[in-house]
């Protein structure tokens, strides 16, 4: 390591060399340096300091000593302030008629301590969970559920709906309306689609948030019974249940949704019937390369996406002056991850 009274001595010895008419670069070499080096050095006109991490620097003549740094120590760790900050010991300390130094200076006296930690019994923030992730390649392997708000015939008044989405597929495999929310209402909807679906003895993951009606007795009780692994999202973080979340968009932001609110529950489910059987056999779904629900639960979707690839190839080959690039592309696309982790994640799921 090269000190900096070295360093300006060698640039004193190279200017020499070059004013007796030396090449610079000749005269660097011959001190074991590169002109590069050279250059670095006398940026700015003037030798400039080693500036690497692992360099010895002087302490600066303003710097605290090892006594005041100790005093600032036995200060902060006294029983008066073993848990306050440096924030409220610093004005306590003026208020007695004492500086040892500023704000900013104990905190850093305390970090090179090691000593600059949370005080006090408050518990130490917990580190951030990722959200569980479920990957399906079929239909009836995960499933998502959530309960929505439907508004009343008063303000305040409101029916429930209870939805169960199919991840791979995106199709409405179970739902009900009440008027208010249970976990035993839960309980028995999740066992009538259970046994419709023909999920008995196969293995499914039922994801849901953490209210109450999701982590009833009732339906965990059920969900053992039926051989469904519940699975749940981090608390108070919707996104983690992104799919039904997108679906109640769906649902209400229909055109013949009513916005000033259903008249009776049967009025309430027989508005859900219809968009149910919309949602699942015509609504062309965008993350399913416009194919339905219904389509893609079924199988149906290979043969339908073929048939389409093979138009566009047949127009491109009969106009092919109109083609700049690939066709549109109608694979069918492959398995869907609930929550995927890491930079080549899947988007978060969109209204459709």
């Amino acid at each position: 390591m090269i000190g900096t009274r070295d360093r300006r001595q060698a640039i004193e010895l190279i200017d020499e060399a070059v004013a007796a008419g030396a090449r610079k670069a000749h005269a660097c070499a011959a001190l074991g340096l590169s002109l590069r080096t050279v250059q670095r050095w006398t940026r700015d006109g003037a030798a400039s300091g080693d500036r690497r991490p692992s360099a010895e620097r002087p302490s600066p003549p303003n710097a605290l000593s090892d006594a005041e740094r100790g005093a600032v120590l036995a200060v902060c760790n006294c029983p008066e302030h073993a848990s306050l900050a440096p924030s409220q010991i610093v004005p306590r300390l003026a208020d007695q008629g004492i500086y040892l130094a500023s704000e900013s200076t104990f905190y850093r006296v305390l970090r090179a301590a090691d000593a600059q930690h949370r005080r006090g019994r408050a518990k130490a923030p917990r580190a951030p969970v990722a959200p569980p992730s479920h990957t399906a390649d079929g239909p009836n392997q995960v499933w998502c559920w959530d309960i929505t708000y439907l508004p009343g015939p008063v303000r305040g008044m409101f029916f429930y709906l209870y939805l169960i989405l199919d991840l791979y597929s995106r199709k409405i495999v179970g739902w009900e309306v009440y008027e208010r929310e249970s976990a035993a209402h839960a309980a028995v909807l999740v066992q009538r689609t259970v046994l419709a679906e023909g999920g008995i003895g196969r293995p499914l993951v039922l994801h849901a948030d953490n209210g109450s009606p999701q982590k009833g007795s009732t339906l965990m009780a059920t969900l053992d019974r039926l051989g469904v692994a519940p699975s749940y999202s981090r608390a108070r973080v919707s996104d983690d249940n992104a799919y039904p979340e997108a679906l109640f968009r769906t649902l209400k932001y229909r055109p013949a949704y009513p916005v000033g609110g259903f008249a009776d529950l049967a009025d309430t489910r027989a508005w859900v019937l219809a968009f149910v059987r919309w949602y699942n056999g015509e609504h062309r779904h965008s993350a399913l390369r416009f194919v339905t629900p219904e389509q893609r639960h079924t199988g149906a979707d290979a043969a339908i996406l073929a048939h389409r690839r093979a138009l566009y190839a047949q127009a491109r080959a009969a106009r092919p002056e109109r083609w700049s690039g690939a066709t549109r592309d109608w694979t069918p696309p492959g398995p869907v991850t609930l929550n995927p982790a890491g930079a080549s994640a899947q988007p978060r799921a969109q209204a459709a």
